[in-house]
């Protein structure tokens, strides 16, 4: 299968991670070849690829009218991997194994904010439910500004059972949901081993998500709002894991 990323960012780190298989570069005729699209043609050369340029009409026709900053690639699909391959690169660090799990969720955009979120904090390894749930697409790979193209994701058919395989290996599940019994994210202890659980847009994690959790974290708050984006949720509970895991370094 192929498909057609777009967008400076997400292009070049599509070529900068080497993990997808590329068949050729589009740009836009008389775009300005600068800045981050003159390093996506120094890549694109130096790996012999493709280069054709293109009218802009063409190139938004090429990209569903989407905004591609006058470049776009064609690429095979998204590299899924599985789940031992995010084990793997934990103990190649040399790190306790660190990974997110979402439980359905469905927007593009929360799907790319936590994908790069995730990876600038450096999390082994994303996993989601191979149903009901977001898939990265080229609008994904653009949310996340390209992060998502180095981040190693798993696509599951059950996540419960995966979160019973993580558990047999030593790693705990904290659930990110505003529950009576939940600490604020703070007095948690998110070091070690652990696997951050961020559940789906309006209806939160499934009953047996939350249930097979561990723990359970939330973050307080005291305005007239009583949620937050599960983005925006999931990114602060990530970095408040980061720092724990940096203190401790």
């Amino acid at each position: 299968m192929r498909e057609t990323l777009y967008g400076r960012n997400p292009v070049y780190e599509c070529l900068r991670a080497g993990r997808r298989q590329v068949f050729g570069l589009t740009v836009a005729a008389g775009v300005q070849e600068k800045g981050t699209l003159a390093e996506v043609l120094a890549l694109a050369e130096q790996r012999k690829l493709p280069i054709e340029h293109v009218q802009r009409r063409q190139l938004d026709a090429l990209t569903g009218d989407a905004n591609h900053q006058g470049v776009a690639v064609e690429v095979s699909g998204y590299p899924y991997v599985e789940l031992d391959a995010i084990l793997s690169l934990a103990g190649q660090r040399g790190e306790p194994p660190w990974l997110l799990l979402l439980d359905c969720l469905q927007d593009p955009q929360n799907l790319g904010t936590l994908l790069r979120t995730a990876e600038i904090v450096g999390v082994h390894g994303v996993v989601i439910p191979e149903r009901r749930a977001a898939e990265v697409t080229p609008a994904v790979s653009s949310a996340s500004s390209g992060a998502g193209e180095h981040m190693l994701v798993a696509r599951v058919v059950n996540l419960v059972q995966t979160m019973e395989q993580l558990k047999w290996r030593g790693v705990w599940i904290a659930g990110i949901e505003a529950v009576p019994q939940a600490k604020a994210v703070w007095q948690a202890n998110l070091g070690g081993a652990l696997a951050l659980v961020v559940g789906g847009e309006g209806q939160g994690m499934r009953r047996l998500v939350e249930q097979t959790c561990d723990f359970m974290v939330c973050l307080p708050m005291r305005g007239h709002v009583n949620s937050l984006n599960a983005a925006v949720a999931g990114s602060v509970v990530l970095y408040e894991a980061a720092r724990q895991r940096w203190m401790a370094e």
